[in-house]
Order: structure tokens, then C-alpha cells, then sequence
């Protein structure tokens, strides 16, 4: 998988389409990521005993990766991510500036 951690995307597809945010946590098995302030649902949590009450919870839940796109902290432009072999070590670069990310 081409994200991180910390990671600045937009989101490209869906009900938030337009937004950017910062990647909190990579699913890599899923393929999804999960976006801070990005596809919140709310639900209705019942009350467990007498002495809690029922309310209504915000959730967070993981994006697809094809629905982001990543945003370059160099060229702060929406691009892809390639690698690069330098000094025995491989790293990211943007495609549009072709610097390290």
C-alpha cells in the first residue's frame, strides 16, 4: 500500500468528496484507511443499565484507498506516489514534482 500514517489526502469519491484530511490509521489487509473527520455516521446507543442513558454516537468509519487521492507536502497538488532506489533504500516521490514525500 502506497499510504501512511499522516498522510494528507483528498477524498475523490463519495459523500465527502472534496475534503482533506489527515490519515489516522492504515487497514492494509482491507485495503481502507481511516480519515479524521471524514465519512461520520451517527448511532443511537441504547442506555445498558438504569443509571446510564441511551444517546446518540458519532462513528468514524474507513475509506476505500481508490476513493483518496494523496496530496504532495512539497507542490501541494493531488498526485500519485512512485518509488525511487536511492543509497540502497527505496522512497516515495510525487509524480508531478518528482521529490521525496
Amino acid at each position: 500500500m502506497k499510504l501512511k500514517k499522516g498522510d494528507s489526502v483528498k477524498v475523490v469519491s463519495g459523500k465527502d468528496k472534496g475534503k482533506i484530511s489527515k490519515i489516522e490509521k492504515v487497514f492494509s489487509k482491507t485495503g481502507k484507511v481511516l480519515i479524521s473527520g471524514v465519512n461520520q455516521y451517527k448511532r443511537h446507543q441504547k442506555g445498558r443499565s438504569q443509571g446510564q442513558p441511551s444517546e446518540i454516537i458519532t462513528i468514524i468509519k474507513p475509506l476505500r484507498v481508490q476513493n483518496v487521492a494523496i496530496i504532495c507536502p512539497r507542490c501541494k497538488l493531488q498526485t500519485r506516489v512512485g518509488y525511487k532506489m536511492e543509497k540502497d533504500k527505496k522512497i516515495r516521490i510525487c509524480r508531478k514534482c518528482d521529490k521525496g514525500m
